[in-house]
């Protein structure tokens, strides 16, 4: 099971910070998992926004390059998503992935 937290309403220009812990049967599995966030903006298909590869390699979308930063401590089982420089377009619901794994999702308002 994978729980999200740390969504909420920021300003434009702020920041937040996203966790993701993963916990239960795939906690043996952290470690040597792909992590990723994806999001779900209003009017648009879920976009992948970043992954993390077990061998720490990176990846972001166009959108959010510069500005946010995936990240994972094994040692808690948790993955991060930091995201600075907010714009009304981050506005949508965020989820975490594990693998094939996926969170439940949180909100993440910017407001215009």
């Amino acid at each position: 099971r994978l729980l999200e937290s740390g969504g909420g309403l920021v300003q434009a220009g702020g920041s937040l910070r996203l966790s993701c812990k993963a916990s239960g049967a795939i906690l043996s599995h952290f470690s040597g998992s792909a992590l990723g966030w994806s999001r779900q903006t209003p009017g648009n298909q879920r976009e992948l926004v970043a992954t993390l590869s077990p061998d720490g390699t990176t990846n972001y979308a166009n959108s959010v390059k510069g500005r946010f930063a995936i990240s994972r401590d094994n040692a808690k089982r948790t993955h991060y998503l930091q995201m600075n420089s907010l714009k009304p377009e981050d506005t949508g619901v965020y989820y975490c992935s594990m693998g094939e794994d996926w969170g439940q999702g949180t909100q993440v308002t910017v407001p215009s």
